[in-house]
């Protein structure tokens, strides 16, 4: 027991010092790319997935809670790092990765920092609208991200940690992902697991560096976006281009038809199989 709790104090500490690393990167306004892939998972990894999507949602309710609290009764802001702090005693928090509970409880705080923002704007008399504190999110799922420190690649797939608790649960300490054939792992920085529409997209986040292009103000290109005709482009170069839009136009009347005819006499909120499927 006291080797479990020195492991995740160590864990934790570690990503709250990586956490910060990216707050700094954040500051320093350096683009990130972020490509996202369709999962195809077995029944094994769907469980995997559905079990931390869903784990990850109650976290952040519980935090939520936790911040509502302290806002209404003592009129205070509570930081990401704070809600760490207090939430790594919850069960839903150790139920997961303790790098991914952080990452889920900073996110938090970064509402709430978003909330405060808008407040004093809205003090100042620069909103209309009065802001509204962070709420609780639906039962479901909710992304789940794995920062750097937590990855490994291993024969060409990444391992990602699912923790002590799971382990000791359930006798899994990790799943794996493919990694991206155009991408380096070492360029890797955050591997996100987002559930959508009953299925789970897979987002690797990488660094772009960024290219200085020369512009000639002498050479023009105009665009024209229509139906038909979805891009039109006209130089004073001598080139031009035609994007034909009939077929997209054709692939979005089927889609609107065919959500009409699914939702006919449903109440609001209504989802289906077939809806996520051709979503």
């Amino acid at each position: 027991m006291y080797l479990m709790n020195w492991l995740t104090s160590t864990i934790l500490v570690d990503t709250l010092r990586e956490s910060t690393n990216w707050s700094k990167m954040a500051k320093s306004k350096k683009v990130m790319g972020v490509q996202q892939c369709l999962l195809s998972p077995d029944k094994d990894l769907k469980s995997i997935l559905e079990y931390l999507c869903g784990e990850s949602n109650k976290l952040h309710n519980c935090a939520v809670y936790y911040a509502r609290q302290i806002w209404f009764k003592a009129r205070k802001f509570v930081t990401g790092f704070a809600l760490v702090n207090e939430m790594n005693r919850n069960p839903h928090f150790r139920a997961m990765a303790s790098e991914v509970s952080v990452q889920t409880c900073l996110a938090v705080g970064e509402s709430i920092r978003s909330f405060a923002a808008l407040l004093k704007k809205s003090i100042n008399g620069e909103l209309e609208q009065k802001p509204r504190f962070p709420g609780y999110r639906n039962p479901g799922f909710q992304l789940i991200a794995f920062p750097k420190r937590a990855l490994k690649l291993v024969d060409g797939k990444i391992r990602l940690p699912l923790g002590l608790q799971v382990k000791a649960w359930f006798g899994l300490k990790e799943f794996f992902l493919p990694m991206p054939s155009n991408l380096t792992f070492g360029e890797l920085k955050e591997v996100r697991i987002l559930p959508r529409n009953r299925c789970f997209y897979v987002e690797y986040v990488y660094p772009i560096s960024q290219v200085q292009v020369e512009v000639d103000p002498l050479k023009v290109l105009g665009l024209d976006h229509g139906l038909n005709n979805w891009l039109t482009g006209v130089s004073n170069v001598g080139t031009s281009l035609i994007i034909d839009g009939k077929h997209l136009k054709s692939k979005n009347q089927w889609y609107n038809k065919t959500v009409a005819r699914l939702m006919d006499e449903k109440p609001n909120g209504f989802w289906s199989n077939r809806l996520a499927k051709i979503t």
